[in-house]
């Protein structure tokens, strides 16, 4: 049996549909489909789902017919991978292109490494800043602070849009530039008074592909 048959099975006996079983876990609704039509989850997602079905991790991916985690299994998987996971709120989606829209409302969770010191996420959308291996899709976390060493990536907020850019700062000629890491597009710049509608929402620490 396939991880994918696994889940559809131990959903039914739950009698939960993909989105309740989305919210249990913590994840879009979206990647639950694609788990059950074939994609393999994350080390984070699994760990969360065996826990949840209360089933050992070879059970789930359709290894072993005992439901139950011994603990063998246990000792090994934490030994394989040592990660403690948290969730972090998904605020919307951020430009990896030309500025957008910023939409803040908490409409989801990422579970990741509690390693990684952030306090939200977004999702990049476009392919500027893909030279940073940041792609159309990836899941970006972002620790809130209103000001980014020179050169750092950061999510920045102008008006009522945001973008993903490295940020450099001209405080000689009062201008601020935003620059992507794709040579398709071309700098951003803000000077004198500009600079009133432009601020810093917080640097970018880390990084995860959309692969769910």
């Amino acid at each position: 049996m396939t991880l994918a048959q696994r889940m559809k099975q131990l959903r039914k006996e739950k009698k939960i549909t993909q989105e309740q079983l989305a919210e249990k876990i913590g994840m879009e609704r979206s990647s639950v489909g694609k788990y059950e039509t074939g994609t393999i989850p994350s080390p984070e997602i699994l760990s969360a789902m065996s826990d949840y079905f209360d089933v050992s991790i070879d059970y789930l991916l359709g290894k072993s017919d005992e439901r139950n985690p011994s603990q063998k299994n246990i000792r090994y998987f934490e030994n394989l991978y040592p990660i403690e996971t948290k969730k972090f709120p998904m605020l919307g989606e951020i430009a990896c292109g030309q500025p957008i829209y910023t939409n803040e409302d908490r409409e989801s969770y990422v579970s990741a490494s509690t390693e990684i010191r952030a306090d939200f996420c977004l999702k990049a959308k476009g392919d500027s800043m893909v030279n940073a291996r940041i792609m159309d899709g990836d899941i970006v976390f972002i620790r809130q602070q209103p000001v980014v060493d020179n050169g750092d990536i950061a999510a920045v907020v102008i008006d009522d849009t945001a973008t993903l850019k490295r940020v450099y700062y001209y405080p000689e000629e009062q201008k601020i530039v935003l620059s992507a890491e794709n040579s398709r597009y071309a700098p951003i710049v803000y000077t004198g008074e500009e600079l009133d509608h432009v601020h810093i929402l917080g640097l970018a620490v880390a990084f995860q592909s959309d692969v769910k």
